[in-house]
């Protein structure tokens, strides 16, 4: 499965903050971050998590009562579920007014501003789940995780055959897998129109929302909200093959793992569309460990895939770069991202 005059009262939630923001530092185009930010809209934020959750659980109920996974209603279902988080979005908003006003800057839909750095970094959530999913595969192999055959595409040739009629000639499996490669951007942009329903929700409001909570733990536990969103499918077998609990603290322990690039994205960016392209990447990369190995190999997704325990290694040394960088400071000190959820909320 992303503002001052006078305003009507604010709902019990969206309190004022305690300093008002002030004014933006030379060379910037938005408002500081106030020194003490507004409070957590809590009775929102557990409106928007109970809805979104529910929500999955209700669309994804026609596969717990039929064939699961196997069901030909699959694809269909799981593309709306991706959409159930802009639909508390839309509760939050405009029956509980959070935010009560600027509701697409806050969301950080609208304006596409400053130009250069938002299709800068757009361009770099493009292109960094490529390179974390190839680092992790890489890296998996390097450790004997999972045989890979980089040279003769033996896995993917097996898998080529097994949907062709017996005896019918492959084209050069090699050729096949770089076009396969090429097409990964393509397929990032595709896969980012159904990105946008669960990433205005994820970070285009939710991260938002959580911010007075200082920005590590805004990320953290946006991605833990964001895991469990997906626990419908994941108790299916979904992504790692496992119908318990660990299978759903797995998909939990990569949300957060990602939701830290994302959120970095949104902050940085003060927009809500490099994470809708980097989410929209990573669902396209996702699969590259099965180009890869070798004949007869089954990889354990849990392990080697990019929400496995590998990808969370590789992701944790990006964060480490982010905050050894600078990254991810506070708020206001990231360019000028869009104000918070609950900052837009108040007067």
């Amino acid at each position: 499965m992303t503002v001052p005059a006078p305003v009507p009262p604010l709902p019990r939630d969206a309190a004022t903050p305690s300093v008002r923001p002030t004014a933006a530092p030379a060379g910037t185009t938005g408002p500081a971050a106030p020194d003490r930010p507004a409070r957590v809209p809590w009775r929102a934020v557990g409106a928007f998590v109970v809805l979104a959750c529910g929500l999955a659980w209700l669309v994804a109920a026609p596969l717990w009562a039929g064939d699961g996974l196997s069901s030909p209603l699959f694809t269909v279902l799981a593309a709306v579920t991706m959409w159930t988080p802009a639909v508390a979005v839309l509760v939050a908003t405009l029956l509980l007014r959070v935010p009560a006003r600027d509701r697409l800057r806050a969301l950080g839909v609208w304006p596409l501003r400053p130009a250069r750095r938002t299709l800068g970094l757009t361009a770099v959530g493009l292109v960094v789940p490529i390179a974390v999913v190839a680092a992790t595969t890489l890296v998996a192999g390097a450790l004997g995780l999972v045989d890979l055959d980089l040279v003769g595409f033996s896995g993917f040739a097996a898998q080529l055959e097994a949907t062709l009629p017996a005896g019918t000639a492959l084209p050069p499996v090699a050729l096949l897998v770089v076009a396969q490669l090429l097409a990964i951007p393509l397929g990032a942009l595709v896969n980012s129109l159904l990105a946008l329903g669960e990433e205005i929700g994820w970070r285009g409001w939710l991260l938002p929302a959580l911010l007075p909570l200082g920005t590590w733990p805004a990320l953290l536990v946006s991605g833990a909200v964001w895991g469990l969103w997906h626990a419908p499918l994941i108790l299916l077998g979904y992504n790692f093959g496992r119908t318990d609990v660990v299978g759903v603290l797995l998909m939990v322990g990569g949300c957060v793992a990602w939701g830290v690039v994302l959120g970095w994205l949104r902050l940085r960016s003060g927009s809500l569309w490099p994470a809708v392209v980097a989410h929209g990447s990573l669902n396209a990369v996702g699969g590259l460990v099965a180009l890869l190995v070798a004949a007869g190999e089954a990889p354990d997704m849990a392990v080697v895939g990019p929400l496995g325990l590998v990808g969370w290694g590789v992701l944790a040394v990006v964060a480490v770069v982010l905050a050894a960088t600078g990254q991810l400071r506070r708020r206001g000190t990231l360019g000028t991202p869009a104000p918070s959820v609950a900052d837009a909320s108040a007067g």
